[in-house]
C-alpha cells in the first residue's frame, strides 16, 4: 500500500515549527510552540493523513491571521470572542457550510489540545458552538446502470493511448513532460492502449466490488491481494487495515490487468504498486476520477457520479440484496455505525419490502 504516510505528516509538524511567516506571520513563539506541538500530536498520536494535518494546519494559520487584524498577535491574547469573529468573517466571505464546520472543530480541537498542554490557560474554545454541515449524499447508479457501466463501451470505441485519461494529462501523478513519457503515451492503438484498458478495468470493478475509498484503491500493493480468498488488504483512514472481499469478476479483471496490463507499463519507478499510470508510477487518485468519467461518457451511463458514488453504489446495492448493516460497515472502513446507515442509500423498494415483511398491518 501506499506506505509513509506518517513520514509525511511528520515532515508536515517539522514544517510547523518556525512557523513565522507561513503560520500566520505574528512572531509570536507561543503560536509557533502550540502549532507545532498540535502537529505533532495529529500526526504521531493521532495518525492523521498528510492531507488532514496541511489542512488544520492552514485553518490555524487563518484564525492567526486574523488574530493580528484584531490587534491581538500573541496566542495568551485568543478568547471566545476572537474565534467566533473569525468564522464570522469566513461566513461573509461565503466559505461553504462544510468549510465552517471544519474550521469550528479545528478551533475546538485546538484550544483544547493547547489548555491540556498549557499553552492556554483556559480552553477558550469551550463554548464555541459547532457548525453543522449538511449531509449531501453523492449520486448513486442503480444495479443495472452499474452493470452497463462495468460491461465497457462498445467493441469499436477503443481507448486513445491515455487509456481513461484525458490527453495530455498524465495519470500517474509525475509533472512534467518528459520526452520518454510522451513516446510511452504516443504508441497508438496497440499493447499500450490495451493495457490501459486492462488498467480501467481493473479500476471500476474493484471499486464497485470492494467499496474502497479511491486513495485506498490507489494505495493498493501487489501483496495486499490474496487471489485464493478473494481478499484485499486495504488501508483506510488512521492506517487502519481491514480485509475487503471482492467477486469473480473483479477477480477477472484484475488477474488480466496483472497478465497483460501492467507489464506493459511497469518501469523502475513502479516498485510494488498495483495500479499504475501511463509513465509507470503509482496511479494517482485523481486519475481514476478521468477514467470513471470518461466510461459513463463511453457507456452513456448517467454523468455526475464520483468514485465516492460508486462507493456509496456498492453499499447501497449490498443493502438492497439483504446484507447486515454491520458487515457493510466493515466493508466501508466506518468507524461508526452511524456514518454508514447515513453514507448509504435505501431505496423506497427496500422499504416497502421490509415494512411488507415486518408489519403486523402490512
Amino acid at each position: 500500500m501506499a506506505r509513509g504516510g506518517a513520514e509525511q505528516a511528520q515532515g508536515l509538524a517539522g514544517q510547523a515549527r518556525g512557523g513565522t511567516g507561513r503560520d500566520g506571520g505574528g512572531g509570536d513563539p507561543g503560536w509557533d510552540r502550540a502549532v507545532a506541538a498540535f502537529v505533532d500530536y495529529l500526526a504521531a498520536e493521532l495518525n492523521r493523513s498528510p492531507r488532514t494535518v496541511r489542512a488544520y494546519r492552514a485553518d490555524l494559520a487563518s484564525l492567526r491571521a486574523h488574530a493580528i487584524r484584531l490587534g491581538r498577535p500573541e496566542l495568551a491574547a485568543l478568547d471566545l470572542a476572537v474565534l467566533r469573529d473569525w468564522l464570522a468573517s469566513q461566513r461573509a466571505a461565503g466559505a461553504a457550510p462544510a468549510t465552517l464546520a471544519r474550521r469550528s472543530s479545528v478551533a475546538r480541537v485546538f484550544c483544547a489540545f493547547a489548555a491540556r498542554r498549557g499553552h492556554l490557560a483556559p480552553d477558550v474554545a469551550a463554548r464555541l458552538a459547532g457548525v453543522r454541515a449538511p449531509r449531501r449524499i453523492p449520486r448513486v447508479l442503480t444495479a443495472a446502470q452499474a452493470r452497463v457501466l462495468l460491461a465497457g463501451p462498445p467493441a469499436d470505441q477503443a481507448p486513445g493511448p491515455e487509456g481513461g485519461t484525458a490527453a495530455g494529462q498524465p495519470d500517474d501523478g509525475q509533472p512534467g513532460d518528459d520526452p520518454a513519457g510522451q513516446s510511452r503515451r504516443g504508441a497508438g492503438r496497440g499493447p499500450l492502449a490495451t493495457a490501459m484498458r486492462l488498467r480501467d478495468d481493473a479500476v471500476l470493478e474493484l471499486l464497485y466490488a470492494t467499496g474502497a475509498r479511491v486513495s485506498e484503491l490507489c494505495g493498493l500493493d501487489l501483496d495486499d491481494i490474496d487471489h485464493e480468498r478473494r481478499l484485499l488488504r486495504v488501508t483506510g483512514k488512521g492506517d487502519r487495515q481491514r480485509a475487503v472481499p471482492y467477486g469473480v469478476p473483479a477477480g477477472r479483471a484484475l488477474a488480466s490487468w496483472l497478465r497483460a496490463g501492467r507489464p506493459e507499463l511497469v518501469t523502475a519507478a513502479s516498485g510494488r504498486a498495483l495500479l499504475l499510470g501511463a509513465r509507470g508510477g503509482r496511479l494517482d487518485p485523481r486519475a481514476v476520477r478521468r477514467i470513471l468519467a470518461d466510461r459513463l461518457a463511453a457507456t452513456g451511463s448517467p454523468d455526475g457520479v464520483t468514485p465516492h458514488g460508486l462507493r456509496h453504489s456498492a453499499a447501497t446495492h449490498l443493502l438492497d440484496g439483504g446484507a447486515d448493516l454491520r458487515a457493510v460497515q466493515e466493508l466501508l472502513g466506518h468507524a461508526s455505525l452511524a456514518t454508514t446507515q447515513i453514507y448509504t442509500h435505501v431505496t423506497p423498494e427496500r422499504l416497502r419490502s421490509a415494512f411488507e415483511r415486518a408489519h403486523p398491518r402490512a
